[in-house]
């Protein structure tokens, strides 16, 4: 275990990773419609004190502003040419706040999908989607990130994909996929077939697990079916805050710092090993899920019913 992240979750029982990026952007004046991405090289100070916030607020892992940094999405900007200079800045700016907090910090390249369908529903093959993955994966390498963090993604070929640009680059990475109300990604595939999937894998991730979503009670639901499953690689959950509605100029979710520490010590008690928020989940959320882990002893595995219970109850306190 020579990277990293790996000797982390071998020296504790969790990591806390970092919470959204976009959404916290967008509050710092990032105009809706625009692309965050892009500010990494227009707006590096603000990147990089988003990334000092969230350390200070006890981040064990923060992700690079470069989820939509893939050729195929940066397409739609005119920047499709501009990959490796906003990854390279992307993983730059996280490694400036990482080393100025003087703490060890993993470092995640973030890389989010390609923004198109698969084949043979769409377009996209496998071959291609390897290939768009592959040109983000070696900028954030080249730019310094530790690991590189798979999201959002929907469909198993994208997955196989984004598994093949991570063993070009030797470096490990983690990958997740996002799950709806029903339990299953948009693409229809289940929690215990990504389960499998990791696991025949030639390249296969270090942790994987969920993020994004509906909420942290429908994400954590989700997650059990992968102990189910019976792999054993660490899990990782990363929910939204709950569900989001513009207020005061900018965007607020439902779920309270409160709620957010809920899941976290329910995420801990179920084995999960990295637990963070997604979209609405701020410093303050954040700083909230660190105190929480903390100072919370470890109880027995909760039930999906448990879970339910003690998130919805919470909520309906609001």
């Amino acid at each position: 275990m020579t990277d990293l992240l790996s000797r982390l979750l071998g020296e504790r029982p969790w990591l806390l990773a970092d919470g959204a990026t976009g959404t916290n952007l967008y509050n710092m004046g990032l105009a809706p419609g625009d692309v965050a991405d892009l500010w990494c090289e227009s707006h590096p100070d603000r990147v990089r004190d988003l990334h000092r916030q969230m350390i200070d607020a006890g981040a064990d892992l923060i992700l690079t502003n470069s989820f939509g940094a893939n050729a195929s999405r940066l397409r739609l900007t005119g920047a499709e040419g501009r990959v490796g200079s906003i990854n390279g800045a992307a993983a730059r700016l996280a490694r400036e706040a990482v080393d100025a907090s003087g703490r060890q910090v993993v470092v995640a390249g973030s890389i989010g999908p390609t923004g198109e369908i698969m084949a043979p529903v769409g377009r996209l093959t496998e071959t291609e989607a390897t290939r768009l993955f592959t040109d983000q994966a070696l900028a954030l390498k080249a730019g310094g990130v530790d690991v590189l963090w798979v999201e959002t993604v929907s469909a198993m070929e994208e997955m196989r994909a984004a598994s093949r640009a991570a063993q070009a680059t030797g470096l490990p990475w983690c990958g997740m996929m996002s799950f709806e109300s029903g339990g299953r990604s948009m693409m229809g595939v289940s929690p215990q077939q990504l389960a499998s999937l990791v696991d025949r894998l030639p390249y296969p991730p270090v942790a994987y697990g969920a993020n994004c979503g509906t909420g942290p009670a429908e994400l954590l639901i989700a997650l059990s079916s992968f102990s189910a499953a019976g792999s054993e690689r660490p899990l990782i959950a990363k929910p939204n805050a709950g569900v989001p509605r513009y207020q005061d100029g900018g965007l607020i979710y439902d779920g309270t710092p409160e709620i957010m520490a809920e899941f976290a010590v329910l995420a801990r008690d179920l084995g999960v090993r990295i637990i963070g928020g997604c979209c609405g989940t701020t410093p303050l959320h954040l700083a909230a899920m660190r105190e929480a882990l903390t100072s919370r002893m470890p109880e027995v595995r909760p039930s999906t019913d448990e879970i339910a219970t003690r998130i919805t109850g919470l909520m309906a306190e609001r």
